[in-house]
């Protein structure tokens, strides 16, 4: 199944928008709260470019140096993404927040804050729903936060992540400057970048946890696995499965090893077309696996 890369490029173009009205807004009224959401909104188009980028390297066809492709470089590229809202996005809103706190500019008329926060919030509310319906069709029947742990295909969750982040971090910071106007005081502004700053922070860990557990080759549910174990187990060759091991070479590619006995009177050219008839079972009820290992090997023998 061809991934659909609307979810990227909706969120690409709504974020290029605002981060050039955030920044321009946050030097005019000198709000640091603006200022970290500019970082915010030029750090997730950042964060699409790398992952458009992993998803072009990822697609590369096998070669001598990567015999099995190079699926596995949308996770590794997630997983820049997921250091960099921290290692970036956090990191500058922190720092904004302390330095306003220490220093507080005196407060400006904040009209111009609220257009470019409604901007703001219809572009990225729009690319949330976009994430939002994109990914609501491939979670099924899971909830939404089961679905994620479940997904091969970080460019749909890490999208989910910072749009999401991008709204509530814009809720914050409406909410804040608001504050800060009804009671005069200049410190909310630096308090509600401090709140950006830990939102991002706390996305950055959830994104860089996921991506992790990708990169390092998670392998097929347990339930795929039993099913295959079944499905092995009808042929007629077959003594019993002994073990199987599989990996996630990229959302749409998994390479699979199965060590299985065979019935002892079967010579090796009946043992051949076993494996060569399990193998094109397996693939054509599971068209992921594009790898498969079949390993002969003998029965566990019983204490």
């Amino acid at each position: 199944m061809a991934r659909n890369h609307t979810t990227i490029y909706a969120a690409l173009v709504a974020n290029l928008l605002i981060a050039v009205i955030k920044f321009i807004s946050g030097f005019a009224t000198r709000s640091s709260a603006m200022l970290s959401e500019a970082v915010h909104s030029l750090v997730d188009t950042a964060n699409q470019l790398l992952l458009l980028l992993g998803i072009r390297n990822s697609k590369r066809k096998p070669d001598a140096n990567r015999p099995f492709g190079y699926g596995k470089e949308l996770y590794f590229w997630s997983f820049i993404v997921s250091i960099l809202i921290f290692g970036v996005g956090g990191s500058i809103s922190i720092y904004q927040g302390i330095m306003h706190l220490r220093n507080p500019p005196p407060l400006e008329d904040p009209t111009w804050n609220y257009v470019v926060l409604a901007v703001s919030f219809l572009f990225d509310g729009g690319s949330l729903v976009i994430a939002a319906r994109e990914f609501n069709k491939v979670r099924g029947n899971n909830s939404w936060w089961m679905a994620i742990r479940r997904s091969k295909d970080p460019a749909s969750f890490v999208v989910l992540f910072e749009d999401s982040a991008a709204v509530i971090g814009l809720l914050v910071v409406a909410l804040f400057v608001y504050l800060g106007h009804l009671f005069n005081n200049p410190y909310f502004d630096g308090i509600a970048s401090l709140i950006v700053g830990a939102l991002l922070t706390i996305v950055s860990v959830l994104l860089a946890r996921e991506s992790r557990s990708l990169l390092m080759g998670e392998g097929i549910s347990n339930d795929t696995q039993k099913q295959i174990i079944q499905l092995v187990n009808k042929d007629p060759a077959v003594q019993g499965v002994q073990h199987i091991f599989s990996t996630y070479q990229s959302p749409e590619e998994v390479m699979l090893m199965v060590m299985l006995s065979f019935k002892p009177d079967l010579d090796t050219g009946d043992i051949y077309d076993a494996i060569e008839r399990i193998r094109e079972a397996v693939k054509q009820a599971y068209p992921l696996v594009h790898y498969i290992i079949i390993q002969p090997e003998e029965a566990a023998v019983k204490k």
